[in-house]
């Protein structure tokens, strides 16, 4: 990912937040026929990150051969209008944050470690009280056996908060007002960051 110094964010603390804020991400991984990418949520253990897919999805498949593969989680993000700024001339820009994560899959061969993986998910999320460990036990061990878990130890991180840290105070505090009055959730939580990173 280009990351100009301006935009950089290191503090793993910080990154890990964001990987926690926004658990939906993008795995992609190279296989004979090309890059392959899929969407899926990703639970952090410690620096480890830890995920499932479909059996049927064959992309697991090239993690037998031992290429890092590169995790991408998305942050809020919207746009920016150049009329919010005083220094002109200007052009739109979008504002937003992204971590990359790279590692080496491995999968998750223990049926119990897969059934314990699942129940951790089912449970981070489930507001409505259905229970991993209440439903028919064939059923489980047919749907257990339908995916397939993996984890992917951290060997590279990258941040980056793409905030307007490249403009004057004037602007950026145009911007974030701009950002707050939006109706649009992503530009609001834009607006928080902005605010939060200026102190």
């Amino acid at each position: 990912m280009y990351v100009p110094p301006k935009f950089s964010e290191e503090d793993r603390d910080t990154l890990y937040g964001v990987i926690r804020q926004y658990e939906f991400a993008l795995l992609i991984s190279e296989t004979d026929e090309g890059p392959v990418a899929t969407h899926l949520p990703f639970r952090l253990e410690g620096d480890v990150l830890v995920a499932h897919m479909a059996r049927a999805n064959l992309q697991w498949k090239s993690f037998a051969a031992g290429k890092e593969a590169l995790v991408v989680f998305q942050g809020p993000h919207c746009y920016v209008s150049p009329r919010l700024y005083k220094t002109a001339p200007s052009v739109p820009t979008w504002n937003y944050v992204a971590v990359h994560v790279y590692g080496v899959p491995t999968l998750i061969e223990s049926p119990d470690e897969v059934r314990d993986g699942q129940a951790k998910l089912v449970d981070h999320y489930e507001q409505g009280g259905w229970r991993l460990e209440d439903q028919p036990e064939d059923y489980m061990k047919g749907m257990l056996r339908s995916i397939v878990s993996f984890e992917i130890p951290i060997a590279r991180i990258e941040g980056k908060f793409k905030l307007s840290q490249n403009k004057s105070a004037e602007d950026r505090r145009a911007v974030i007002a701009e950002l707050q009055a939006s109706d649009d959730p992503l530009a609001r939580d834009v607006g928080a960051l902005m605010v939060k990173r200026e102190d």
